[in-house]
């Protein structure tokens, strides 16, 4: 009997016989039956919604050297020699950081004769801020009602103490 939403096992393995007593469990999902396709459309919107530019900006901002390179654009313009020399890199290796935060809209190039000059892009980090932010107050007050809920056995614990004292 299959039930909507469970996970069953299957076994596709070439050189077991059919009359093997082994057997290598695969998992596979089988969906649902009760969901319809809206509410499956709504939650890939849902799921879908700026993925792609907050994925690009937190990979960019997860590298040491990406970061400081932000932070040096931040106080001037540089060239990519400029900054392969500052953080004592190659200029391959420079030119690949500086490719992942223009991908991502954080710093834009222009090329000038040989040289290619970077600054901080026109793309703030506002949306990923307020991302942030958002999940900050969300555990921030999880937080509180923990704290709330570890004073309220702490004074029970001393309640209970008391009794058995007396």
């Amino acid at each position: 009997m299959q039930f909507p939403g469970v996970l069953r096992f299957t076994m596709r393995v070439p050189w077991l016989t059919t009359a093997s007593p082994w057997f290598l469990p695969i998992l596979q999902w089988n969906p649902p039956a009760l969901a319809s396709r809206r509410a499956v459309r709504i939650l890939n919107y849902m799921v879908q919604y700026s993925q792609a530019r907050f994925d690009a900006a937190f990979a960019a901002l997860s590298d040491v050297t990406r970061r400081g390179v932000l932070e040096q654009l931040g106080r001037a313009d540089a060239s990519i020699t400029d900054l392969a020399e500052l953080f004592q890199m190659t200029l391959t290796g420079m030119k690949k950081h500086v490719g992942v935060l223009e991908r991502a809209g954080l710093v834009s190039t222009e090329k000038v004769g040989r040289v290619r000059t970077c600054r901080l892009g026109l793309r703030r980090l506002q949306a990923e801020a307020a991302w942030i932010e958002r999940y900050h107050r969300l555990w921030a007050a999880r937080f509180d009602e923990l704290d709330k809920l570890v004073e309220e056995l702490k004074e029970k614990e001393k309640v209970d103490g008391r009794r058995k004292k007396q």
